[in-house]
């Protein structure tokens, strides 16, 4: 058996990281994240995995976020029993995101059964519980960076700073051919920006054979900022929607993000810039993830407060209970609203924008890319009606985007990493990122002096046999997992945008005459379609 690398996740997509290396002596795992975005696209999540996990050595992970760990309960689940490697800052944090997951997943299964039953429909189970969970933390192995380790035969490690968030690293990894070659891969993981708080830029050597970078933000570029001018632009964005009168809602990820708003809300009010009444950060999981934060302190970089008074000012609540985000909502104005998950695919933040959304004096402010097909994306995309817990609402909140809170490189950023990783004297694989992100990358990398044969963007399950010289075969499956053109926009959203027109078509109809021949309009043309 040859060394071969296949891309189960992030091909074509943002979500969903998972990458299988087979080799001489076994296979193993660079991350196995859960797919998010349009309904479709979640679907991957229950679908049979192309491998099989008991097969499988040892997993590779290169950060905490829930796109590349949020499989791995899944994993056990299936019959996968091997350790999970990972910095010692990713151990800690997996231990409350693999947790609250597999809560997640049994709390909306919960939900949809209670749908099903009343329909006379059969249950169905959760992805994973949280037992599943618990037993994939038995397997945690810590690791520092910088330091060469031994997962399994043929194979040596190293992790190094990415840059992206507590404990993210950039994988090295050396792996032995049948013919006693050794193969020299650099998975980049989710790259950082320069400019960040709590951490130094992303390392890594140079001189690969293969480069497998992620392309988020590819075609993308933000205009340059220093911290400075970010905290100034979050004053700007905060005072005018307190003006307003409203509450500003800003819907976060538990990991990383929530630490940095909370870091720069707290610098703002101690330097007298922004005067919210109250600063609610309404996340369970949020509140465990700080405390790893805190155990962390010493690897922070660029911060204003100490460790102490990070996030303890007065004004700031951290909420847990239930009951206490429920009261949330009885606020008028005046408050700031910190909430999971950062898509608004999930968890409370659902519930603050249904209460939110609806008042004109209110703002809702995004920080972080948005899958497409999820809440965040429609609600970003300008949409006026929205559906919310099976109920539609208006958008009248305004509606506001900051890029400079992203834990991403951009375009720009993405291209100096690979340039100062090369050579790469096989290929650079473009990963976790959309098509066109993917191609304006492409493009930059080739100019780095690559060959057009020598920047890939792999499809969702291709198969690239690896030699030093370079690729010396390519395999794809027989048939993919998912209709690739619905990776952007699925059929649910087209049937969602629909009766939202539809219905704003009815109302805005001048008779009910109107009504019927735009009803019977719809019916020749499905019935045509018959």
């Amino acid at each position: 058996m040859s060394v071969t690398l296949h891309f189960h996740g992030a091909a074509g997509t943002v979500t969903g990281s998972c990458y299988r290396i087979s080799h001489p002596h076994g296979q193993f795992l660079v991350d196995c994240g859960l797919f998010q975005g349009n309904r479709t696209v979640r679907e991957l999540n229950r679908k049979p995995t192309p491998f099989d996990p008991e097969s499988i050595d040892y997993v590779l992970l290169t950060h905490a976020h829930i796109d590349h760990v949020g499989l791995v309960p899944k994993l056990y689940r299936m019959g996968y029993s091997g350790p999970i490697h990972a910095t010692a800052p990713t151990c800690g944090l997996i231990e409350y995101m693999l947790v609250d997951s597999a809560g997640i997943q049994e709390s909306e299964v919960e939900r949809e059964n209670r749908k099903r039953a009343r329909r006379g429909e059969k249950p169905v189970e959760p992805l994973y519980q949280v037992d599943d969970a618990t037993k994939a933390l038995k397997h945690r192995i810590e690791h520092d960076y910088e330091q060469w380790i031994e997962p399994g035969p043929g194979v040596r490690v190293r992790f190094w700073n990415a840059g992206h968030i507590l404990g993210s690293a950039s994988i090295e990894v050396e792996v032995e051919d049948h013919d006693a070659s050794t193969i020299r891969i650099l998975f980049s993981g989710d790259i950082g920006p320069d400019e960040k708080v709590f951490y130094k830029e992303p390392e890594a050597p140079a001189g690969f054979d293969y480069i497998v970078s992620e392309s988020t933000y590819g075609g993308r570029n933000r205009d340059d900022y220093t911290l400075e001018q970010r905290r100034k632009n979050l004053k700007k964005e905060i005072n005018t929607a307190l003006e307003r009168g409203g509450n500003l809602v800003i819907p976060t990820f538990a990991v990383e993000r929530s630490q940095e708003l909370l870091h720069d809300i707290g610098t703002l009010i101690k330097s007298g810039e922004i005067n919210p009444q109250l600063v609610f950060l309404d996340s369970p999981l949020a509140s465990k993830v700080t405390a790893v934060y805190r155990k962390y302190a010493a690897m922070f970089d660029d911060v204003q407060l100490g460790a102490d008074e990070l996030f303890n000012d007065d004004r700031f609540r951290i909420v847990e209970s239930v009951e206490e985000s429920k009261s949330i909502n009885r606020i008028r104005g005046g408050a700031i609203i910190l909430s999971a998950s950062g898509m608004c695919d999930a968890g409370r933040i659902k519930h603050h924008l249904r209460a939110n959304l609806i008042r004109p004096e209110a703002s809702v402010l995004f920080v972080g890319f948005q899958a497409p097909g999820t809440l965040g994306s429609v609600i970003q995309g300008g949409s006026r009606e929205v559906r919310i817990h099976g109920h539609m609402v208006p958008v009248r909140a305004k509606v506001r985007t900051i890029t400079n809170y992203s834990a991403h490189a951009d375009h720009t950023e993405l291209t100096e990493w690979i340039s100062e990783r090369l050579p790469a004297h096989g290929a650079v694989f473009l990963t976790h990122g959309e098509d066109d992100g993917r191609d304006a990358m492409r493009q930059s990398v080739i100019k780095l002096g690559l060959g057009g044969d020598q920047v890939v963007a792999p499809l969702l399950d291709d198969a690239f046999e690896l030699k030093s010289f370079g690729i010396a075969a390519v395999t794809k499956p027989e048939e993919r997992r998912i209709d690739l053109r619905q990776f952007s926009r699925d059929w649910h959203n087209e049937f969602s945008d629909f009766t939202i027109k539809l219905s704003q078509k009815l109302h805005t109809a001048s008779s009910d005459k109107e009504r019927l021949e735009l009803m019977n309009a719809l019916q020749k043309a499905l019935a045509e379609m018959d």
